[in-house]
């Protein structure tokens, strides 16, 4: 049994029973966005190489744990973080797949190579940098929501560095960012491949959205159905229950 510190506790991955994470009210938990993209993103089921950027607390490598027996690792610039990472992966016994990295995703390419990895997926902070005092008082919350330590720019520049030619990148947004978005992926020769808009109940704006390009494709954008996560007595939606539980 791994070590718990002060503040942290002991999550069930969402519906997986006999997969758990360690979590804390001092930093930031993960949320919806992780297991959306986690189930949105293509992955090699049998083998590869899968990297997660601004990997938090590692939600995402674990979840995709589930889906392929590729080696995945997990980059994340707040040291306590990637503290709690590694030791859920070492709870979860994926030691020999799951690799947990404290570094700034911007200075990785002596660290990961260049052109190394398959597919790249990140759940980036949504929101530009505010002033000093527009700061959450959580410093966690701060760099996790807000581009502090690396921009949009910053994200995909690295996805490109690191992901294969015809590899996959995969991200979760916001919509007002999407044309942020697509500019970047083009400038950096990502070309946009498949979109998808969450939305919290039909008849709302969206307010996420999943989007995944292939370094160095050519033009051919797909826009998938539109995925609702609540019905109107916020229940969840068949579809969403089966991504949230396991059930898809």
């Amino acid at each position: 049994m791994v070590q718990l510190f002060d503040g942290e506790r002991l999550d069930y991955l969402l519906a997986e029973d006999n997969m758990h994470i360690i979590q804390s009210h001092e930093v930031f938990s993960f949320s919806l966005d992780a297991v959306l993209l986690a189930h949105f993103a293509y992955v090699p089921i049998k083998k590869g190489h899968i990297l997660d950027l601004c990997t938090g607390n590692g939600v995402i490598p674990l979840l995709l744990s589930r889906r392929t027996y590729a080696s995945i690792t997990g980059v994340e610039i707040q040291e306590r973080l990637v503290d709690m990472a590694k030791r859920s992966v070492e709870l979860n016994g994926l030691n020999d797949r799951l690799t947990m990295i404290h570094g700034d995703l911007k200075d990785m390419k002596t660290v990961l190579g260049h052109s190394a990895f398959d597919v790249v997926t990140c759940n980036p902070p949504y929101f530009p940098t505010p002033a000093k005092t527009e700061h959450n008082r959580n410093d966690y919350l701060t760099i996790a929501r807000h581009e502090v330590h690396s921009t949009l720019e910053d994200v995909v520049k690295a996805s490109k560095l690191h992901v294969r030619p015809g590899g996959k990148v995969a991200m979760v947004h916001r919509p007002g960012r999407l044309v942020d978005i697509i500019t970047l992926f083009r400038q950096y020769k990502i070309e946009p491949k498949r979109l998808q808009f969450v939305y919290p109940k039909r008849g709302r704006d969206a307010n996420m959205l999943l989007i995944e390009g292939i370094r160095d494709g050519s033009a051919d954008l797909t826009i998938l159905p539109p995925l609702y996560i609540y019905n109107d007595d916020n229940t969840y939606t068949t579809e969403a229950e089966g991504i949230i539980y396991g059930k898809q």
